[in-house]
């Protein structure tokens, strides 16, 4: 299509929209009391509607969208600032919680390995594997090094 038979198609399908919505809007009530909405007048008791437009102001979406924005900004500014800060009191607290928990936890396991007389790990099956005492003494080494790590201040 040449551009002159798109742009007359497009100016033709505008004025097709706008006649379409140019109309009037009538309301009225059936039998039932149920209340309808429609382009023509329907029976006695049909009242038309009044519908007032008016045109969208540009340059009041341009400053609603600017503002928007400028908030948008802001606030990432803002995290970005707190995030340079570094981590604020109420992280530091949790952290200092997550590591006394996993302490607690790990402590707990390594009472569990030092008082078993046998110790096991399951299996993909959920069978007992019973460790030897090299794999025993792995186990103890690897909990001792959390221990370390999350004990120690």
């Amino acid at each position: 299509m040449t551009k002159l038979a798109v742009f007359t198609a497009s100016m033709l399908a505008i004025i097709a929209a706008n006649s379409a919505f140019a109309g009037d809007i009538y309301k009225w009530t059936d039998a039932d009391g149920n209340v309808h909405y429609g382009d023509r007048p329907v029976g006695e008791q049909t009242e038309r509607v009044a519908i007032a437009s008016r045109a969208t102001d540009p340059a009041r979406i341009q400053e609603v969208n600017q503002a928007r924005v400028d908030s948008r900004t802001a606030k990432a500014d803002a995290r970005a600032a707190a995030a340079a800060e570094g981590p604020s009191e109420e992280d530091l607290q949790a952290e200092a919680a997550q590591r006394a928990e996993r302490c607690t936890s790990y402590k707990a396991q390594m009472q569990q390995l030092v008082t078993s007389r046998r110790l096991y790990r399951e299996d993909a099956n959920g069978e007992r594997v019973y460790l030897d005492d090299s794999e025993a003494l792995e186990a103890r080494e690897r909990v001792e090094n959390q221990i370390t790590e999350f004990c120690s201040s």
